[in-house]
């Protein structure tokens, strides 16, 4: 046990001056999160709120009927700030100045062109820096023109009297629609905020990286005669190489504990439940240092497993959803499960519904299972590099 643990301090002592390990470790994985929190960020769970305008150039009933029975209802509620004004050119200022994020604009004649049956353009005049909110007025744009069209097949389809018309189109208003969408308040919310999945998925995207030199370095021991050496000494060949991976693995695990630490009070970062997280992460990094060994343990020097083990890196965090929505994959999006990243996600998913450790023995069970099948492998075909 001694010669183990002194085998591990030296291991450590080499890697502690290495600037890569920093880079790789730290650096990048920091550094990406808060880019990719700052250009894409929004926390799903936050209440949307925007800002928008309306111009009623018509004045008539189904133009006030659009701003008080559509619009004022959701001020009220606390979904949208409006304002009015009295021309195109004001609110296009307005926009323009950022003092709102979108403006509806009524056209004249647009109560008399629907009554009489005539195509009208309800528009809308949005920023291009607020997207999701010009969107969300055209969603309400749309929805208030379907709303119309229904009503108005409504009437037509019966075929009324001039005086019979307006009873029916009333009617028809009031009643309610054959289908309608509500929110399932009760369940549970299994979706990453930005802070956290940003800082999840780059830290487990650069694991792998942060593992790759330690199990590499046994390439360049083997050059310079120290696995040599060791092999002549009382400690035996599973043990020299148990001794590799276990410094790697303080390594990835001391690396995660800080990036998790920073995250969490640097920008907002919610990981979940502390047991939950801490058993996780130990089958995160282990699953991620026996992948990288298995992959250079068919290498046959430090430049071809150096080369190996980055593409594979590469390609699991991309697979993996580390560093984008796994929807953004179509069809690929299965293969996820293939990779340590995406288990290692959806436990933290998991654990986002506020339950505790039981919640992610799936995802550790899966994680536990790659890291010893990956270190099998690697243990048995580094093993020639001591007894060629």
């Amino acid at each position: 046990m001694r010669a183990f643990l002194t085998m591990v301090g030296k291991d450590l002592r080499q890697r502690s001056r290495d600037g890569t390990l920093i880079v790789f470790a730290l650096v990048l994985p920091l550094g990406l999160a808060f880019l990719l929190n700052m250009l894409l960020g929004g926390d799903p769970e936050e209440d949307f709120s925007a800002r928008y305008g309306v111009v009623d150039a018509d004045g008539g009933e189904l133009a006030s009927m659009f701003v008080e029975d559509v619009l004022e209802p959701l001020e009220g509620e606390g979904i949208l700030e409006l304002r009015t004004f009295a021309s195109e050119e004001e609110a296009r200022e307005s926009v323009e100045a950022g003092e709102i994020d979108a403006a509806f604009l009524v056209p004249d004649g647009f109560t008399d062109d629907l009554h009489n049956g005539d195509s009208v353009e309800l528009r809308v005049l949005g920023d291009v820096d607020s997207p999701d909110e010009v969107q969300v007025a055209d969603g309400v744009a749309e929805a208030f023109a379907a709303e119309y069209h229904r009503v108005e097949l409504a009437v037509t389809t019966a075929e009324p009297s001039e005086e019979e018309r307006a009873e029916l189109a009333l009617r028809a208003a009031e009643a309610p629609a054959a289908v309608r969408v509500v929110e399932d308040t009760d369940a549970d919310w299994r979706q990453l905020d930005s802070p956290t999945y940003y800082a999840a998925g780059t830290a487990v995207f650069f694991l792998l990286f942060a593992a790759m030199p330690g199990v590499v370095s046994l390439f360049e021991e083997r050059r310079t005669g120290t696995l040599v050496r060791l092999s002549a000494s009382p400690v035996s060949t599973l043990g020299i190489l148990a001794a590799k991976l276990a410094s790697t693995v303080l390594v990835g695990l001391v690396s995660m504990v800080i990036l998790i630490t920073v995250s969490t009070f640097s920008f907002g970062a919610e990981w979940g439940d502390p047991l939950g997280v801490t058993v996780l992460t130990v089958a995160m990094v282990l699953a991620a240092v026996g992948i990288m060994s298995a992959v250079a343990g068919f290498a046959t020097n430090a430049e071809q497993a150096s080369s190996w083990a980055t593409v594979v890196a590469m390609l699991l965090g991309l697979l993996g959803g580390a560093l984008f929505p796994l929807a953004n994959l179509g069809g690929l999006a299965d293969l996820s499960y293939l990779t340590p990243h995406q288990w290692f996600l959806r436990g933290l998913s998991d654990l986002s519904t506020g339950d505790g450790l039981g919640s992610v023995l799936l995802p550790v069970g899966v994680l536990l299972a790659m890291a010893l099948a990956g270190a099998s492998v690697a243990l048995y075909r580094m093993g020639r590099m001591l007894h060629p």
